[in-house]
């Protein structure tokens, strides 16, 4: 039987399709060289590679909801190229390894890199998987502000806190943190509506991690007997 650990509430599952989009957003391959606060929008990707962590949420997020607008049809008719689009963009931005680290907690520690990995992959196919698809419903025409950037206590890095703004109703809250990999900013967790990606993650596989292995916990997420679950 196939076993389902709850991702968010009910409510939430829309806008975990949102936070993936914005999320994939979020480039990794940014150096840190700051630009104006009124510096005009990058007119390509290769443009918006440069910038501070506020600036690449910004400019980065509009690239990728305008991708996805001007590609909807063609991920409509091709999974396989929005699987692509998705996993690129996610593997481009998201610090998998140390995220994984956070949601293993306790269970981390002695872990070995290839345990940690193989959990951080197959968690990501899994999202990936099981929400990818929702995409295509979600509300490109949003626009995407960015409220302050501050920095993480110790020195572990920014917190960049930015709106979904919709043409009705309230804005709805993404923070990302994020920290240096090498000269690359990289993000590492996600909060939408104050919902933590590795709390949330942590407290729910805690159970699991407490009877199994890393390793077999990773080998059941990536054949399907435990499954993410939005609640929908």
């Amino acid at each position: 039987m196939t076993k389902k650990i709850r991702l968010l509430p009910a409510h939430a599952s829309a806008l975990l399709a949102g936070a993936i989009a914005v999320v994939t957003a979020t480039s990794a391959f940014a150096q840190n060289t700051a630009q104006p606060a009124n510096a005009a929008r990058p007119a390509s990707a290769s443009a918006m590679m440069q910038g501070t962590p506020s600036q690449l949420v910004l400019n980065n997020s509009q690239r990728v909801l305008s991708t996805l607008e001007k590609r909807r049809g063609e991920f409509q008719k091709n999974r396989a190229a929005l699987r692509q689009f998705i996993s690129t963009e996610f593997n481009a931005m998201f610090d998998r390894d140390y995220a994984a680290r956070l949601v293993l907690g306790r269970h981390a520690r002695g872990a070995s890199d290839e345990d940690v990995k193989l959990f951080s992959d197959a968690l990501a196919d899994n999202l990936m998987s099981r929400y990818g698809s929702s995409l295509l419903d979600f509300n490109t025409q949003l626009r995407v502000r960015v409220k302050s950037e501050q920095a993480l206590k110790q020195g572990f890095g920014v917190k960049v806190s930015s709106e979904f703004l919709r043409q009705a109703g309230e804005p709805i809250p993404v923070d990302y943190l994020m920290r240096k990999s090498g000269s690359q900013w990289k993000v590492f967790d996600v909060m939408v509506e104050g919902v933590s990606y590795v709390q949330t993650f942590r407290s729910q596989f805690d159970a699991e991690l407490q009877r199994k292995t890393i390793r077999q916990v990773a080998t059941e997420l990536r054949n399907g007997q435990i499954k993410a679950d939005a609640g929908q």
